[in-house]
């Protein structure tokens, strides 16, 4: 079965009958799973997500992270998160998908953990991973560049159109959430590395208008993204688990640490709510503190 060929509401549906007629659930819980579910959805619908093969753990992490920022208890996360477990299990007993992604997640901490990020050394050595002596080598670090440079999600960087990539005013137009857009600016490194790609770009260019492509003239995919910055961070020896988000949140954290302006920070992320921003106030707050006891006499 083509896993692309059947939508994310008719596996729903299905998803639903089963727990119906075979999993046995009573009405209370059905109606949960139903609501949550038909939020998870409508999470996904606004990532341009229409296939279960394109979900990655990343897109749990973003939704429950979503919810969590709109004021979403840890007991209510907990149970959208097992809804969703429950879904994908279906989703994979269907055929629909091969792994089960959020086998990754772990429900007594995944509301309460600060989001993870790289420390300044740790994204140089991820960034300087890439071969520079091959096409693949120059586009992957243009690539990670403006992971970094701009704090995109995944799928903004997947997408991104060449045209909307203006090197003469050191910016990218970025097509977000809701259909929205954005202006980021790109730095002076970022925009060395993609003019590098873009001389070698044309010779893998067909009808494909992305920045980012591959040797078939295909723009990659968010599962070759993904692939690609886990494989850079073992290169760099990185230890700890790294993920394209890490990188969004790296921006947004050095950002701050730096004194940028947190409204500054929310439009360049692209949140509607500075709620959601404000989580990054309190990991920079929390390395503050960390730096305090580790080097205060007092500490």
């Amino acid at each position: 079965m083509d896993s692309h060929a059947v939508s994310m509401r008719d596996c729903f549906d299905r998803f639903m009958e089963s727990a119906v007629f075979e999993a046995g659930l009573s009405e209370k819980t059905l109606a949960a799973y139903g609501d949550d579910l038909g939020q998870y959805l409508d999470f996904l619908e606004k990532q341009d997500i229409t296939a279960a093969a394109d979900i990655l753990f990343e897109d749990v992490l973003d939704h429950l992270g979503t919810l969590q920022a709109e004021g979403l208890s840890p007991r209510s996360a907990a149970r959208h998160l097992s809804a969703i477990r429950r879904f994908h299990h279906f989703l994979v007993d269907e055929g629909m998908c091969e792994a089960n992604v959020t086998g990754l997640a772990e429900t007594p901490h995944l509301t309460r953990r600060l989001p993870r990020c790289l420390s300044a050394d740790e994204v140089e050595r991820l960034l300087d991973a890439p071969d520079l002596s091959t096409p693949e080598g120059v586009r992957d670090a243009a690539l990670l560049e403006i992971f970094y440079a701009c704090g995109l999600r995944i799928s903004e960087l997947a997408a991104l159109p060449l045209k909307h990539v203006n090197l003469e005013e050191g910016n990218v137009r970025v097509h977000g959430k809701g259909s929205k857009y954005r202006l980021v600016p790109l730095g002076r490194k970022a925009q060395e590395k993609v003019r590098a790609w873009l001389a070698l770009r044309a010779a893998w260019a067909r009808r494909d208008g992305a920045l980012f492509l591959g040797p078939s003239g295909r723009r990659l995919g968010r599962t070759t993204v993904w692939r690609l910055v886990k494989r850079y961070a073992l290169a760099a020896n990185i230890p700890q688990n790294v993920t394209p988000h890490m990188l969004r949140h790296s921006f947004a954290t050095h950002l701050l640490d730096h004194g940028a302006d947190l409204r500054a920070v929310q439009e360049m992320l692209g949140h509607a709510d500075i709620g959601t921003t404000q989580i990054y106030t309190h990991v920079s707050a929390e390395r503050l503190s960390q730096a305090h006891k580790a080097f205060h006499p007092r500490g």
